[in-house]
């Protein structure tokens, strides 16, 4: 047993997220619920636009059932539907089946009742998938637990997006896979988090912070092994649809390379102050938001090799996840998720997780809001009504302004800025970080956790230093 404030004092008591669980899951199931709460104003009217948007109750699980042809029986990548430049489901291959389960779920139900329990069947699936992302979350948090799990499950965010999209299935699976590298179970790490890219794009983000910490340490062996999982994995589910329906199975790499400027991008808002032209060429878009992309992982790189301590896996998993949103030609409101088990990982501190989820909460309902306007061609009303309305606990009438709609994606973008800002600082000087305030390593980082440096280029500066002769 190690001695009372060692650094492993957080490990100490491996009985502590069994006793909190049921505490656990009872409030994310909570917090579901009031999750299906909130758009249960637009249920009642099968998620007709303008409540949706009036109400900011909006999901694609409802409308998408019909409009990729799940009504009709259509099988994802396998069969081509009409209607839009989109002819195949597109979404990766385990999110295309999950929508596929629960259309073969629904199927007992008459025909005027499926897309309704479609809707609600998904729902308590990516409910019980909440559940699974806040327990796996809390289990890599050391000595915090509770309070890592509290900020996951009673968070604003997990409540007004959870039903937006099938973006759940992802973010319990690489939380799965971040609680089974912390258990030192690296291939079965790599195998989930290889689940998680076949299901969303960005897990596949999650490799280079374990690469960069691995070659940092020198844990080769641990790497490998979380390769080989991942691609295995990957490969087990995409290469049957990527044989036997190709078309159907590119649909996904295909719309997001060609699709433009969407709502949430900073290119958005950059559009109308002096990029227009390049917001307006898609080859451009892409170059200017990889090429930044690049560039801050890059930085994030140097940071990895340069710190004085070796940053924590969470932390850097944030930073390149945020280094990907911030530039992106796409930011939607569930993408919130992406961040929430790692942000809270990364900096436990109350502080500024609330004003970054105040940020959230701005954008959730501005661009409702100002969809609301677009859809119904009124100019929305502007900053001083839109506070109004708020302040009476009601949605402006006829939506919000784009100037409005801008100012709720500026405070999003420059919340997450912050809060990744933060990070950063906690990085370069340790002894601000709260997980390492009391002894505590790295609780997420399995192997890295207490681990020797191998590769650090301070140490090497350092080392360099110290063997010029001085001259006499």
């Amino acid at each position: 047993m190690p001695a009372a404030g060692s650094d492993n004092d957080e490990v100490d008591d491996p009985g502590r997220l069994a006793r909190l669980a049921p505490v656990l899951t009872g409030l994310t199931a909570l917090a579901c619920v009031l999750g299906w709460a909130q758009k249960r104003p637009c249920a009642s009217s099968n998620f007709d636009f303008i409540k949706t948007t009036t109400n900011a109750c909006y999901t694609d699980i409802y409308p998408l059932y019909y409009v990729r042809g799940l009504n009709d029986g259509k099988v994802p990548y396998f069969d081509s539907f009409t209607g839009s430049d989109i002819h195949y489901v597109e979404y990766p291959v385990l999110s295309g089946g999950f929508m596929q389960l629960v259309a073969w779920l629904v199927k007992p139900f008459g025909v005027d009742e499926r897309g309704m329990a479609f809707y609600n069947v998904t729902v308590l699936l990516l409910a019980a998938l909440a559940v699974v992302a806040v327990l796996a979350t809390a289990y890599v948090a050391g000595r915090r637990t509770l309070r890592t799990g509290l900020m996951v499950a009673l968070s604003p965010a997990l409540l007004l997006t959870a039903y937006i999209n099938w973006d759940l299935l992802a973010v319990a699976l690489s939380a799965l896979a971040l609680a089974a590298w912390s258990a030192r179970r690296p291939t079965l790490a790599g195998a989930l988090l290889g689940l998680a890219i076949a299901a969303k794009f960005y897990p596949l983000l999650l490799i280079g912070p374990l690469v960069l910490l691995c070659v940092r340490a020198g844990q080769w062996r641990a790497l490998g092994r979380m390769l080989a999982g991942t691609a295995g994995a990957w490969l087990l589910v995409n290469l049957p649809v990527m044989i036997f329906a190709w078309d159907g199975w590119k649909e996904f790499y295909t719309f997001s390379q060609e699709r433009g400027v969407d709502w949430g991008s900073i290119f958005f808002y950059l559009r109308d102050h002096g990029l227009e032209k390049a917001t307006s060429e898609t080859g451009t878009l892409n170059l200017l938001g990889t090429g930044t992309f690049l560039v801050l992982a890059a930085g994030i790189a140097v940071l990895a090799f340069t710190a004085p301590r070796r940053p924590r896996l969470p932390q850097l998993m944030f930073l390149v996840l945020v280094a990907f949103m911030l530039p992106n030609k796409v930011w939607s409101p569930q993408y919130v998720l992406w961040l929430l088990p790692l942000a809270v990982l990364a900096r436990p501190k109350l502080p500024a997780f609330v004003v970054w989820q105040a940020g959230e909460i701005v954008y959730f309902f501005g661009i409702w809001w100002f969809l609301l306007s677009v859809s119904a061609q009124t100019p929305g009303a502007d900053l001083s009504d839109t506070v109004s309305a708020v302040l009476s606990l009601d949605a402006p009438e006829g939506g919000i302004s784009q100037d409005v709609y801008q100012l709720a994606l500026l405070a999003r973008f420059v919340t997450v800025l912050a809060l990744a800002a933060m990070v950063v600082l906690d990085v370069l000087r340790p002894s601000g970080d709260l997980v390492r305030a009391d002894g505590a390593d790295d609780p997420a980082g399995g192997v890295l956790d207490g681990a020797d440096d191998l590769i650090s280029l301070r140490r090497w500066r350092g080392a360099r230093h110290t063997s010029v002769p001085v001259p006499s």
